[in-house]
């Protein structure tokens, strides 16, 4: 467990300076839907530099970020602002640790959105989600289940298939070495049975209502709901990089879930949901270190075109 919160403090240590303004970067705002209660419960506006926008978009943090951690990580926020798309980073009920499929988080995205909208009178704007890992699988998880649905969705390498997700961690810790399970792993077993009140075996229905996509549900439940609905997906599947860094493989990644949800979109008739896949261009910052599961594997300029081009 300890090595998990190490990796979380290090993305909170990212942190930068969110009222600096230098260059052509946007006016940046941070909002507390409680104002005694930093913590969580709270958004990061981007703002474009002039009216009208051109919509607004809520980007989705991974895992254990924070919105200065999204703002280290890549410059998609600021070029979506600066493209004319107000830009929301929300931070969940739960902070830093939000499991964004969960009812809790996505309740918890309405009220944000409900605050965003009233203050800033957008109910007539093209509305986007998208956000990177997890917080992908959060931003296609609430365009399922939105009264208001989205212009378009994006998500970077999300987990889509929680049971997929279980089984592989409890693989992943059968394999350890010398019975040292990866603590990440440990971590993710004990929260998924906390969500859905069990394992895939005895609580399946509720890993199927977490799960943007289940490999496993021939009545596609979930993703009926983005029939009409443009959708990317970015995944950079470099398996020898997995193998090597991480002995992880395929039954590990997002990558075939990312490519199978498509493939069953594009047969129920959205062929505007597209799968696009990278190479080499996953790069971590401060250090520029490599990793395929990354928010820099984002053509920015081409995402942020593909956005406005939406109706």
């Amino acid at each position: 467990m300890n090595r998990l919160f190490l990796i979380i403090l290090t993305f909170l240590l990212f942190g930068i300076d969110c009222n600096a303004q230098k260059g052509n970067n946007p006016k940046i705002e941070k909002v507390f839907l409680d104002e005694k209660d930093t913590t969580k419960n709270c958004y990061t506006l981007l703002y474009p530099p002039k009216l009208p926008y051109k919509g607004y978009l809520f980007l989705i943090p991974g895992f254990g970020e924070t919105a200065e951690a999204v703002l280290e990580q890549t410059n998609l926020p600021n070029q979506l602002a600066l493209g004319g798309i107000l830009t929301i980073i929300p931070t969940f009920q739960d902070g830093v640790l939000s499991f964004g499929v969960d009812h809790l988080s996505q309740q918890t995205f309405d009220k944000i959105l409900h605050d965003v909208t009233a203050k800033h009178q957008l109910i007539e704007q093209k509305f986007y989600v998208g956000g990177f890992s997890i917080g992908g699988s959060c931003a296609i998880k609430y365009a399922e289940n939105a009264a208001i649905k989205p212009t378009a969705v994006f998500a970077i390498d999300p987990p889509l298939d929680f049971e997929r997700f279980y089984n592989s961690a409890k693989r992943d810790i059968r394999l350890s070495k010398d019975s040292e399970a990866n603590p990440e792993n440990v971590y993710m077993i004990d929260r998924l049975e906390k969500e859905t009140g069990g394992n895939p075996t005895t609580h399946l229905a509720q890993y199927y209502k977490i799960s943007p996509y289940s490999f496993s549900d021939t009545a596609q439940t979930e993703i009926k709901k983005l029939s009409n609905i443009p959708l990317r997906i970015y995944t950079e599947p470099d398996i020898n990089w997995w193998l090597k860094e991480r002995e992880a493989d395929f039954t590990n990644m997002n990558a075939a879930e990312c490519s199978a949800m498509i493939n069953e979109l594009n047969r129920l008739g959205n062929q505007d949901a597209v799968l696009l896949t990278t190479q080499n261009k996953g790069y971590r910052k401060p250090d520029n270190r490599r990793h395929p599961h990354s928010w820099s594997i984002v053509d920015n300029d081409e995402l942020i075109q593909w956005l406005l081009k939406q109706k």
